[in-house]
């Protein structure tokens, strides 16, 4: 395990935030192409996704995870539908979670948990608003969570609870993956 450490409220190590961004990631690489496919001449969330991986692939963080984040996040408000600019916003998710801080906040954990909630909203919209495609997508995003994730998400407080049906699939998804699993009870 990576020795450096970010400490707050408590400490997260390199190897902790590269297993947050690469969930993240995940993620966000399933909904790019619907941001591309509507705004195929703009390059902010792909350069985020790249800033991403180069993160979790063992390179240091740098102000190159900042710089896409913000630009993929502008790129996500000018995007013509919902659904490409929740891809938009995941992808600068992506980039930004190497900055995960570790403060005992909830809105934290939309860091760690929205791009995967917007994703399973994605789902909804491409399936003309369909709960059941969202519910399901959440569930494999729970799936995919690996115990080092999960360890991480419980320093932090619940969700923040939200008006929007993507804070509402983030809400379902933070509290499935703080119940302990089938296979640990």
């Amino acid at each position: 395990m990576t020795v450096v450490s970010v400490s707050g409220d408590f400490e997260l190590t390199m190897d902790e935030l590269r297993v947050v961004a690469l969930y993240v990631l995940e993620s966000a690489e399933e909904v790019l192409p619907l941001f591309e496919d509507a705004s195929p001449g703009d390059p902010r969330p792909r350069a985020a996704i790249d800033a991403a991986r180069e993160f979790v692939s063992g390179a240091r963080r740098t102000k190159l995870q900042r710089v896409t984040s913000l630009d993929a996040h502008r790129a996500a408000k000018e995007a013509p539908t919902e659904a490409a600019r929740l891809a938009a916003r995941a992808a600068g998710d992506a980039a930004s979670a190497a900055y995960l801080h570790p403060i005992a906040k909830a809105t934290q954990v939309g860091h760690i948990l929205r791009a995967a909630a917007s994703a399973a909203r994605v789902g909804e919209l491409n399936a003309e608003n369909d709960p059941r495609v969202g519910l399901r997508l959440i569930e494999e995003a729970r799936q995919r969570a690996t115990p080092v994730l999960i360890e991480v998400l419980n320093r932090y407080p619940l969700a923040p609870t939200g008006k929007g049906r993507t804070a509402q699939l983030m809400t379902i998804l933070d509290a499935s993956l703080r119940l302990p699993r089938r296979d640990e009870s």
